[in-house]
């Protein structure tokens, strides 16, 4: 593959992981506009692991998925008390303060006879870990796609099992959850919890991916697109956050022509499906059906 197509696709990648925090809040029911505020924190933390403290690529990358959870579940304690439209809010707000945050932070230190680390609205920049030990943009490439097809296999499994139809109840109804004596609390502590991992691993993937990031990466537009991408793909399974994904990246993307206008028809088209199809491309009417034509081919 040409490097164009490499980097593509490892956005996609990057995205998919992303967008299945925003889809794993979605299943219990709340809205966050907030997930970028994760995937910077990730970011952040797992650049300053591998340029600062010399810690290996795996290792800064298990440490980004654990600030992005550990924060996700600091949010969450107090926000999930919100409800509907005000979840989403606090949940933006807490988005824009870590933007905020993060043009005022600063953190240098000498590396190799410089400085480097955050520094504030400047950016991070040099996180060549990557390119500095050998690692190929392909074999980072195989990388983040074998991290998303585990995580993906970790939803397939989770919602075949018990806890994937109580995720959805509560999403459906939390009151009438509980009362089925759903612990609705502790359900969307784990989501939470998970969703946060998702987004700071996929911002350790894309700090080392465009060696340079800064505070403005993190704003109010890739949270709207993080959400959208499950909108557009469907709820009814995490195969559609995929689709969304796809859609925007890899369809949108591959029409150059159409790069000045991307915004707009992807706008359009996320009005379309949300009148046309609430929860998307991908439904569970659309899966049940799907699976329903797969068991009787076999």
């Amino acid at each position: 593959m040409d490097s164009f197509t490499i980097g593509v696709v490892s956005n996609i990648g990057m995205m998919s992981l992303l967008a299945l925090s925003a889809y794993l809040l979605l299943l219990v029911g709340e809205v966050s506009f907030g997930q970028q505020a994760f995937f910077g924190i990730g970011a952040y933390a797992a650049g300053i692991a591998t340029v600062l403290w010399g810690w290996p690529l795996m290792a800064a990358l298990l440490f980004a998925a654990f600030c992005g959870s550990a924060t996700q579940l600091g949010v969450a304690l107090p926000t999930l008390r919100l409800r509907g439209f005000y979840f989403s809010v606090a949940t933006l707000a807490f988005a824009e303060a870590v933007r905020i945050v993060f043009e005022l932070f600063r953190y240098r230190r000498e590396v190799d006879g410089g400085l480097a680390g955050p520094d504030g609205e400047h950016g991070f920049r040099d996180i060549r870990y990557i390119y500095d030990n050998g690692i190929g943009t392909q074999d980072f490439l195989v990388l983040i796609w074998t991290l998303l097809v585990l995580a993906l296999i970790a939803f397939i499994v989770l919602e075949r099992s018990r806890i994937g139809p109580r995720l959805r109840m509560i999403g459906e109804d939390d009151v009438m959850a509980a009362l089925n004596g759903i612990d609705v609390v502790r359900c969307k502590l784990a989501a939470s919890a998970g969703a946060g991992a998702l987004a700071g691993l996929a911002g350790g993937f894309y700090a080392h991916s465009v060696t340079y990031i800064e505070p403005g990466v993190f704003n109010v537009m890739l949270g709207v697109h993080t959400l959208a991408y499950g909108l557009i793909g469907g709820l009814g399974t995490a195969f559609g956050p995929l689709l969304g994904v796809l859609i925007d990246i890899g369809f949108l993307e591959s029409f150059r022509g159409l790069s000045q206008y991307r915004m707009i028809v992807f706008g359009g088209l996320v009005v379309l499906l949300l009148i046309l199809r609430p929860r998307g491309l991908l439904d569970e009417i659309a899966v049940n059906r799907l699976a329903g034509l797969f068991r009787r081919a076999q």
